[in-house]
């Protein structure tokens, strides 16, 4: 099969689909790879890295997408990624359609095969593309949100975690999953009191016993609003799979935090749990509503390329090679993870979603 790796176009996006070692494993397999010029460049992979493992560079997304049939990317695909996308293309990528109807849109009038990265689940029930990402995203959730505490970025001027003799900070996560789990151990560590909701007994009980010390609250509206006063950073972390992202922190709830407090919403791919959220980049993060910073990059991995590329390229090379093996999308895994076929609408989900 012919295998596209375009550049990513997203703001400050500087992860790569694939690293040159997946490259090769495919290239060895009889496959051919075309990778547009410095796509690896910003996760530390120069051109001269696909080159020498057998890829052939082109220096235009056109004639990348021309010579492909299969592309693998990062993020979504923007306006620029569209105009190059025809219907016998295989996109695969995180889509997040649920929260993007015009996306889905455009898609369904190229007429491509659009698999998701999140819609990935594997014979353990597990979404390790999505899961992959997520446990990047909430550690990142805890070192961003301790930065823009801090007085200079508008915060508080609080140092989270604390010293002797000072304020250690609350920092209140919103879903126990693999993102909210990573943002809890992370902030407890540093020293911070933290308090993790959930609606699953399980999970926070689970969480409770690597943490002991952290607060497990099962979701109630009426205790959130009483604890998020005292939050110095609340963190958003809540997943509802292939599906738009419930609105659990409402503007009344962010009305009443602190001034120079600090929000991030991981789930703002899908729309965000946060009433008062909107999606942001890299270039401008953030804005300040109600005094409160808010933090909806949507692309939050994007700024540890290195790192989230090796891991990315690593857990989405299952799904690859089950695409390519024939080409006819028949592995029960993969077929349940097209979101959108010959311009219809496949995924139960998302049929769900645009039915509202």
């Amino acid at each position: 099969m012919k295998i596209g790796v375009p550049r990513e176009l997203k703001t400050l996006e500087g992860r790569v689909g694939l690293t040159p070692e997946a490259c090769l494993q495919l290239i060895e397999l009889g496959h051919q790879l075309y990778i547009e010029e410095s796509a690896g460049l910003l996760s530390g992979y120069l051109d001269d890295d696909y080159q020498s493992v057998g890829c052939t560079v082109v220096n235009s997304s056109k004639l990348l997408y021309g010579k492909s049939e299969l592309i693998v990317k990062v993020k979504e695909p923007v306006a620029d990624d569209l105009l190059n996308l025809q219907s016998h293309h295989v996109l695969f990528s995180f889509l997040h359609l649920a929260a993007n109807p015009s996306l889905v849109k455009k898609l369904r009038e190229i007429g491509c095969t659009a698999i998701a990265f999140e819609s990935i689940v594997n014979e353990q029930n597990q979404r390790p593309i999505l899961g992959s990402m997520s446990h990047i995203a909430g550690r990142l959730a805890v070192q961003v949100g301790t930065h823009l505490l801090h007085q200079p970025m508008g915060g508080m001027g609080l140092l989270l975690g604390g010293v002797a003799n000072a304020d250690s900070g609350q920092v209140v996560v919103l879903g126990a999953g693999q993102a909210g789990e990573q943002a809890v151990l992370l902030a407890q560590c540093i020293g911070a009191g933290v308090t993790v909701f959930d609606i699953d007994r399980i999970k926070l009980e689970r969480l409770k016993k690597s943490s002991p010390d952290i607060c497990i609250q099962e979701f109630d509206s009426s205790v959130l609003s009483e604890i998020i006063k005292e939050a110095d950073l609340v963190i958003g972390a809540v997943l509802v799979p292939d599906k738009h992202a419930p609105k659990i922190v409402t503007e009344n709830m962010v009305k009443s935090m602190k001034k120079g407090s600090v929000i991030v919403d991981i789930a703002i791919d899908q729309g965000g749990c946060v009433e008062t959220m909107r999606a942001t980049n890299y270039e401008e993060p953030t804005y300040v509503k109600h005094d409160v910073i808010h933090f909806g990059v949507t692309n939050m991995p994007g700024a540890v390329p290195r790192t989230a590329s090796q891991v990315l390229s690593s857990v989405i090379m299952p799904s690859v090679l089950k695409i390519v093996a024939s080409g006819e999308l028949e592995d029960d895994m993969i077929h349940k993870a097209i979101n959108i076929q010959a311009g219809q609408i496949v995924h139960p989900a998302l049929i769900e979603e645009n039915r509202q």
